[in-house]
Order: C-alpha cells, then sequence, then structure tokens
C-alpha cells in the first residue's frame, strides 16, 4: 500500500510539472488543450496611439497643403524659380504626411474591425497612388525649372503634368474619398460627417475627370490644368483632411 501511494504521489509531481511547462511556453498536452504562453501577449502600438498617430499625419499633411495652395496664386506671370521650388517642396512634405496617414489609417481599421479591412486597403491602395502620381507630377515640374536659364510656369510649360495634376488626380481622389467613407460608415470609426462628405467630395472629384477635353488654360476653371480642377480641388481636400485629421486625434481620447 505504501508502494502505491508512492507512485500515486510521483505521478501527481510529474502532471503538475508538465501542467507548469505548458503554461510557461504555450505547448498542448494529449487533450489538445493548453495555456497561451507569453509570446502570445498583445504588443504594439494601442488603439489610442494609432488614432492620435493617423489623425496628427492628416493634420499635418493637411497644413501643407494649406500653406502651398496660396502659393500658385501670388504672381500673374510666370513665376521666380525660388517660389516653383518652394510650392513644390511643401507639397512634396505635405504628400510624406499622407502617406503616413494612409498607411496608419488601414492599420487603425484593422485593429477596430478587420472584418472592413480589404476596404481600408482599398482606401491605402488608391491614397498611395495618388501620392506617387503627384510626386511624379511635382518631379517633372522641378525639372524643367532646374534646367531652364529664365522663368517659366510649369502648369503651362511642363504639358506632361496637366492629366496627372487634373483627370488622372480626380479619379484616384474619388477612389481614396468613397473607399475611406465606406470604411468609416461600415466600422463607425468617426463621426457620420466624416463619411458622408467623404463620399460628396469623391463626387465632386468625379465630375472633374473629364477635364481634359477642355483645353490648358490654368485661367480657366474647367479644364485639364484649369484652377478649378487643380487648385481648387486641392484646396478643398486639404480643409477636409484637416477637419478628419481633427476628429481622427481627438477621438484617440474618447471624444467622438
Amino acid at each position: 500500500m505504501n508502494k502505491n501511494k508512492y507512485t500515486n504521489t510521483n505521478k501527481t509531481t510529474e502532471t503538475k510539472h508538465a501542467t507548469d511547462a505548458a503554461d510557461a511556453t504555450g505547448t498542448t498536452d494529449a487533450t489538445g488543450t493548453g495555456t497561451a504562453g507569453p509570446s502570445e501577449t498583445t504588443s504594439g502600438p494601442s488603439e489610442t496611439t494609432f488614432r492620435r498617430l493617423t489623425g496628427a499625419a492628416c493634420i499635418a499633411a493637411a497644413v501643407a497643403l494649406i500653406v502651398q495652395v496660396p502659393l500658385y496664386f501670388v504672381y500673374s506671370g510666370p513665376p521666380p524659380d525660388a517660389n516653383v521650388l518652394a510650392r513644390l517642396l511643401v507639397g512634396i512634405v505635405a504628400l510624406a504626411f499622407l502617406i503616413v496617414f494612409v498607411t496608419s489609417f488601414r492599420e487603425l481599421v484593422k485593429r477596430v474591425d478587420p472584418a472592413h479591412e480589404w476596404v481600408a486597403s482599398l482606401a491605402c491602395s488608391t491614397g498611395l497612388a495618388y501620392a506617387t502620381i503627384t510626386l511624379v507630377s511635382m518631379g517633372l515640374e522641378a525639372g524643367a525649372v532646374i534646367a531652364t536659364d529664365h522663368s517659366i510656369d510649369p502648369t503651362i510649360d511642363v504639358n506632361g503634368t496637366y492629366i496627372l495634376y487634373g483627370s488622372i488626380s480626380r479619379l484616384l481622389l474619388a477612389m481614396f474619398l468613397a473607399a475611406t467613407g465606406r470604411t468609416i460608415a461600415r466600422t463607425n470609426l468617426l463621426p457620420r460627417w466624416t463619411a458622408r462628405s467623404a463620399y460628396a467630395l469623391a463626387v465632386v472629384n468625379l465630375a472633374f475627370v473629364p477635364s481634359l477635353f477642355f483645353g490648358n488654360t490654368p485661367a480657366d476653371f474647367y479644364a485639364a490644368n484649369g484652377w478649378g480642377t487643380t487648385a481648387l480641388m486641392g484646396a478643398i481636400l486639404s480643409y477636409w483632411l484637416l477637419a478628419l485629421g481633427i476628429s481622427t486625434y481627438r477621438s484617440g481620447g474618447g471624444k467622438r
């Protein structure tokens, strides 16, 4: 009887040791059960951090765009090189922040509502495509200004940017805005007005896609490179991004 008692005690001790090992490593026993190990502990930035990062990047992009747009209207004729290069540099900074915004927005949706990550990915992809197209346009403008020995107006003289800034950008922005609005509406990530305004701006941008058929005079409202197609749409986008960024950042503090 003492021998049986000793054997049972050893089995109990071995079972306890095996259970402790499974708890520490996250392995399973013969029945398929087990306890997750320390390695499965959630790590990385919190949702609050993602909201604030997304909002801050959006605000920074908006502020840079708001500064950039008026620089296009300082001179009535060909602007000096300093003006062109300065506004392009500000625009490059704005697009860098926009890239951070669309990327962090997708990651935020992934944390809040993974089921709608696909539409957030569409918003991110089209946002990145828009940023890329605009950066290429800015590169063409900057190269033309640097290469010439006299002042030029790149909005007229660099014809390769006409539909890059115009129809192509308008279509990509419409897709980005529609996908962003859809994401917000389905996830309740932000107040409803952000989704509704995104849909409205998407429709407005689509209305300017056919502008490539209406000449290349920047002074015209509706033209391939007209001020309505480019400058006005850029200004509206910048103020919408500012409002969206503020709303997103505030939501990180529990205010929606």
